[in-house]
C-alpha cells in the first residue's frame, strides 16, 4: 500500500456498536490518531515528523479517518464557562425498538450522548442545559413525551471527576 492509500474501509449508520462500522485501521493511522489525542492541535507536519509519512499522505489520512467517522477534531469546551450550569444523565426504559428511540433522543440539540444499553436501562443518554428549569422542560416537553419511553431515571451531575478522550486504540 503506498503512504497515501486509505488504510480504512467503512460502513456507516446512524446507531452502531463500537466495531460495526467495519473499520481497519492500520499501525500508522492509530498513531496518528494517538497523537491527535494528546494533542488536537498538532500540525500535520509535526505529525508527519512523528509517524515518518509526508505532510500531503498525513492531511489525507486525517481527512479520511474524519471522513469515515473513525474520528473527530473538535473544540471541548467547559459547558458551566459557556452558559452551561445543569448537565445530567438520564437513564430510559422503552417499549418497542429502543433503536427507533435512540434515532430519535439523538435528534435532540441538548443531547450529547445516546447508548443503548442491557441492565436496567435501555438507554442512557447525557443532556447539556442551562439551567435546572431547561433540564425540567427537556426531559418533560421532549424526552419523556417521545413514543415509546416509557419511564427516566435521571442524575444530575454535582461534579465531574473526570473526563478524558485518550483512550488510545487496539
Amino acid at each position: 500500500m503506498s503512504e497515501v492509500e486509505s488504510p480504512i474501509t467503512v460502513g456507516s449508520g446512524p446507531v452502531r456498536s463500537p466495531s460495526s462500522n467495519g473499520a481497519v485501521v492500520d499501525d500508522v493511522g492509530k498513531r496518528i490518531i494517538e497523537e491527535l489525542q494528546r494533542d488536537g492541535r498538532r500540525s500535520y507536519a509535526a505529525l508527519a515528523k512523528s509517524v515518518g509519512l509526508s505532510e500531503a499522505a498525513v492531511r489525507q489520512r486525517v481527512q479520511r479517518l474524519i471522513d469515515t467517522g473513525v474520528m473527530q477534531v473538535v473544540a471541548v469546551t467547559d459547558p458551566l464557562q459557556v452558559g452551561f450550569t445543569r448537565q445530567a444523565m438520564v437513564g430510559l426504559r422503552v417499549a418497542g425498538d429502543p433503536i427507533e428511540v435512540a434515532d430519535r433522543l439523538a435528534e435532540i440539540d441538548e443531547v450529547d450522548y445516546v447508548v443503548l444499553t442491557a441492565g436496567s436501562f435501555d438507554i442512557l443518554l447525557e443532556v447539556v442545559c442551562e439551567d435546572d428549569d431547561h433540564l425540567l422542560r427537556l426531559l418533560s416537553e421532549r424526552i419523556r413525551s417521545l413514543p415509546g419511553v416509557r419511564d427516566t431515571e435521571t442524575f444530575v451531575y454535582l461534579k465531574l471527576a473526570k473526563q478524558s478522550y485518550s483512550w488510545g486504540t487496539r
